[in-house]
């Protein structure tokens, strides 16, 4: 994983991250990979900071494998009247 790409994100990008986990973060299942997407809050040296919906996720650098900026969110659709 280039750093560089990390590095020239400003806080606020739209990015998603793919990392390992740890053995002590694997699922039940086994999973080794975990993605966080969200709002990227920090980088610095050791570690990225991600603002997900279901909260602030801090993967450290040397776990990321893939990272990439993401569009937007699509609108939300407005429910029909009467549901």
């Amino acid at each position: 994983m280039s750093t560089d790409f990390l590095d020239s994100l400003d806080p606020g990008a739209r990015v998603v991250l793919r990392y390992r986990l740890s053995p002590g973060e694997q699922g039940q299942a086994g999973e080794q990979m975990s993605d966080a997407l969200g709002y990227l809050l920090a980088v610095d040296e050791h570690s990225v900071t991600v603002q997900t919906r279901t909260g602030d996720v801090q993967v450290s650098r040397a776990a990321i494998t893939h990272a990439k900026r993401v569009p937007p969110p699509p609108a939300r659709r407005r429910s029909a009247p009467g549901n």
